[in-house]
């Protein structure tokens, strides 16, 4: 197939009805299970991942959970009832944010935030973000954070690595946290755990190990972003939920996907794996995608790099090979 911006244009049909049947085998014969427990997050990976479990086992047989915490947007949580009041799935709501607090989560993370904005006064909100000038620059994925005041106005830090660490230390305990409250929805009910991961964030390795990547199944993880629009429109998510900006939603100053992780809008993003993946000559990719062969190369190297350094993230942990 020539590349061309239309090269992740699938029969939405033809894909959901796949998708379906994965869904029924697994559930069915593979794992021998009465149904699907799924988090929904109020975004659109899970929306389309619910929708799709609904239509391949019936709405009775998928159950969601949503799973607030004290620095979730507000709007998680009513999306995410939306999206179950739209397929008619049983959901029940359970906030995660005492027991992340008797883990010490917020405690250690704004130790960190107090260490690098001494004078900062609550409320605040912050987030971490990385420099979005990946296509004109070459630079260290550094992160920095950001603060913003009561009174609007927003502050800005260069992260030292060992801060970094601590706050993605402390952050990540809201994932794995979910995932034990999910395992438990669905052990009870004799149920799996399905995955929301798309293709983008699984080989480029955006997701919790044991947390959002800890799961039964992954329905949606051979599919492109743009891809999950697709089918978002053809199972008639609610609008609402298809315009919401991506977002990890772990931090209390809301950030996008792009912000805090990728660096590119996922359209760029989706073309550019995928020229990866097909072996896409870099001078066409410029062509197609409008932008200057030098910064399809600092993109290009910088997605083959992330994809190398979270590999360990997408197999079973190392063992040794004995032979007896």
């Amino acid at each position: 197939m020539k590349f061309n911006k239309d090269v992740l244009t699938i029969d939405p049909a033809r894909v959901s009805a796949a998708i379906e049947e994965f869904i029924r085998d697994s559930v069915e014969r593979f794992f021998r299970r009465k149904g699907i427990v799924i988090g929904l997050s109020g975004g659109i990976d899970s929306a389309v991942a619910a929708a799709l479990s609904a239509r391949a086992l019936g709405a009775d047989r998928v159950f969601g959970v949503l799973l607030p915490e004290r620095d979730s947007n507000p709007v998680s949580r009513v999306y995410g009832r939306t999206m179950a009041e739209s397929l008619g799935i049983e959901c029940a709501e359970v906030d995660i944010t005492p027991m992340l607090e008797r883990f010490g989560v917020y405690e250690k993370r704004d130790a960190v935030v107090r260490k690098v904005f001494p004078d900062l006064e609550p409320p605040y909100k912050f987030r971490l973000v990385l420099p979005q000038n990946l296509l004109d620059s070459d630079r260290l994925n550094v992160y920095y954070i950001e603060a913003l005041n009561p009174d609007g106005t927003t502050r800005r830090e260069r992260l030292s690595h060992g801060d970094y660490l601590e706050l993605m230390a402390a952050n990540d305990i809201k994932q794995r946290t979910r995932m034990t409250q999910l395992y438990y929805e669905a052990e009870r009910r004799y149920c799996i755990v399905c995955g929301t991961t798309n293709l983008a964030e699984a080989i480029q390795g955006f997701f919790v190990k044991y947390g959002d990547g800890g799961v039964d199944i992954e329905p949606i993880a051979p599919l492109y972003k743009n891809q999950v629009y697709q089918l978002a429109r053809y199972l008639n998510v609610p609008q609402e939920i298809i315009d919401r900006t991506p977002s990890p939603d772990t931090y209390s100053f809301v950030v996008s996907d792009a912000e805090f992780y990728f660096c590119m809008p996922y359209d760029l993003l989706d073309l550019l794996l995928y020229a990866i993946e097909h072996n896409v000559p870099q001078s066409e990719v410029a062509a197609v995608v409008g932008l200057r062969p030098e910064q399809v190369e600092r993109a290009w190297k910088s997605l083959v790099r992330k994809r190398a350094v979270t590999e360990h993230l997408r197999v079973l942990p190392p063992s040794p090979e004995i032979t007896w």
